[in-house]
């Protein structure tokens, strides 16, 4: 028996075989190859599996998001046995002895560049796709799995971290729990994880080895333990614990239907953060009131090239419909930062975090941002939709973005297209400086929703993606808290409401302390949703408010 030690992320017990996500390397092989045409035959053969890979997932985006989103793989379909393309990659390995892996990735650099260096806009977007379907051909040649995970069956799977970018791509069926050397509490993986409602591991380092891959591993999320070939007494400890939490959560189940009030009688929206219109079933499954975050930089993640307006808007369609009139808050493009999108060719920054990013992309790249608010506007005929602007820190950021979706507004309305004129636009308070200025950000917008996952990492000066940092990034902090507490009371001063939707609103210590200082909206994981609402209806506000609000004001002495 083996066992590990990391931090747990993500509750609950998982087991079965440990798998390795596999990454397309970064370096193709090249050489000669001694038979040309047996080497033209296997690049056939990948190149037909990636068609029929582009199938599937065309036809996944179709019921998820309608025509549109499925053309862009179609053309994929198309692109990938253009005469053209294979014309040179045959050339490459017939005439020059080349092994197929290099072939294709010449080619395809080859016809890439000539769509960059035309003028018309199309065609340089097309760049882009053949870059993308070369390197499809390339990993599965490599034998590479798109979506990194090639097993028959349900996995544990391990990695060093995962970008945002791998994790859209996953095939979730297939994830029983996460491990990663390392990652924080509010990487990506640990919040896919919590979305999902698997046990996660973060920070295991170099203890996990590869030769450990198919062994049977159990995870315990809430304790950061993972054991490897498990003895029996261990292995029916942790069954029993698995059954337990199993257990609980029925009990939970039972609390499906009742209001979010306190025992005197202080009331508070508990919502849901999403990535994609997937996740829904999981809002309604687990009774969550509405939407109050939906990463709408997913959509982006999951495209080669910048997605359409007509296919953000049957994603944003689709959210809004299935939640049958509960609020649904979309978060505007968010990228930056540790969400780096290749099509977008932003420049290497000294430090993202405080670089081009969210809103500024938006500002500064205005008919990208034009694009996503037609759409948004296009899809609130079909529900309760609120719109939410990210990074922001100023007021005249804010105005600004106000009067692009008056534009829209404007021409929609002479393209005879149908919208809402009942949508909130609120901001995301997630730098000190919004914090400090929310008295008169109050003045311009319908709500605030506090993203504690990077308020904290801004307040502290604590890269909240550095495992290393992990007892500095304290999301408990007085100064953090305190920020809350004045976002709140200056909303509520001019008449809005003010929500987390950071990591923070799950966080059942902290449940007391948000009810006393008045915040009205949690917007969690969608597993989060019945615990939080059983801790809400076990809190009596008045209670505690007093001394809460003392131990936060009081000084810090314990720091």
């Amino acid at each position: 028996m083996i066992s590990i030690q990391g931090k747990g992320v993500s509750t609950g017990v998982a087991a079965g075989p440990l798998y390795f996500y596999q990454r397309a390397k970064s370096t193709i092989r090249r050489y000669e190859v001694a038979d040309r045409e047996a080497e033209w035959e296997r690049f056939k053969a990948a190149q037909a599996k990636a068609i029929d890979q582009l199938g599937v997932l065309a036809e996944k985006a179709r019921a998820e998001a309608g025509d549109e989103a499925a053309l862009l793989f179609e053309t994929h379909q198309m692109m990938a046995e253009d005469m053209d393309y294979e014309e040179a990659i045959e050339g490459f390995i017939k005439e020059s002895g080349l092994n197929a892996e290099a072939a294709v990735t010449d080619a395809g650099a080859i016809q890439a560049d000539a769509f960059a260096a035309m003028d018309d806009d199309y065609f340089k977007a097309r760049a882009a796709d053949v870059k993308d379907i070369s390197g499809r051909i390339v990993g599965i040649l490599c034998g590479v799995v798109q979506g990194g995970i090639d097993s028959d069956v349900p996995v544990v799977l391990a990695a060093d971290d995962l970008a945002p970018s791998e994790t859209v791509q996953l095939d979730k069926s297939k994830i029983l729990g996460f491990i990663t050397s390392g990652g924080s509490g509010s990487s990506h993986t640990a919040i896919l994880a919590r979305t999902m409602g698997i046990p996660a591991i973060i920070g295991v380092g170099d203890q996990l080895k590869s030769e450990y891959e198919g062994r049977e591993v159990i995870v315990d999320g809430g304790t950061g333990s993972v054991v490897i070939d498990a003895d029996e007494e261990t292995r029916e400890r942790l069954m029993k614990k698995r059954a337990e939490l199993i257990k609980r959560q029925e009990l939970l189940n039972q609390l499906k239907g009742q209001p979010n009030v306190s025992k005197d009688g202080h009331e508070v929206r508990i919502y849901c953060n999403i990535g994609n219109p997937e996740d829904v079933h999981a809002v309604l499954e687990n009774d969550g009131g509405g939407i109050g975050l939906f990463r709408s930089e997913f959509l982006y993640l999951n495209c080669d090239d910048y997605p359409t307006e007509d296919y953000q808007f049957e994603a944003y369609k689709k959210v809004l419909s299935d939640m049958g009139g509960k609020e649904v808050v979309i978060r505007t493009l968010d990228i930056g930062a540790d969400k780096m999108i290749e099509y977008f060719q932003l420049p290497k920054e000294e430090n993202p975090a405080l670089g081009n990013r969210a809103l500024r992309i938006c500002l500064n790249r205005p008919e990208i941002f034009r694009t996503q608010l037609r759409a948004l506007y296009r899809a609130s005929a079909y529900g309760k939709l609120s719109i939410m602007f990210p990074m922001v820190a100023s007021v005249w950021e804010v105005k600004e973005a106000k009067k692009m979706c008056e534009s829209v507004k404007a021409e929609l309305t002479a393209e005879g297209i149908p919208f809402s004129d009942d949508v909130d636009v609120g901001i995301m308070i997630e730098t000190p400086a919004a914090a400090v200025i929310s008295d008169r950000l109050a003045k311009v917008v319908d709500f605030f929703s506090i993203g504690t996952n990077d308020l904290t990492q801004y307040t502290l000066a604590c890269d909240r993606q550095n495992n290393d940092l992990g007892r500095f990034f304290n999301a408990h902090h007085p100064a953090v808290l305190r920020l809350i507490k004045l976002v709140a009371e200056n909303a509520h001063k001019e008449g809005i409401w003010c929500g987390i939707c950071g990591e923070l609103g799950a966080d059942l210590e902290l449940t007391e302390t948000f009810l006393s200082i008045g915040i009205d909206e949690l917007s969690v994981s969608p597993r989060s949703v019945l615990p939080l609402r059983q801790k809400v209806r076990e809190t009596e506000v008045a209670a505690v408010k007093e001394k809460l609000i003392d131990d936060l004001m009081s000084d810090m002495n314990t720091l």
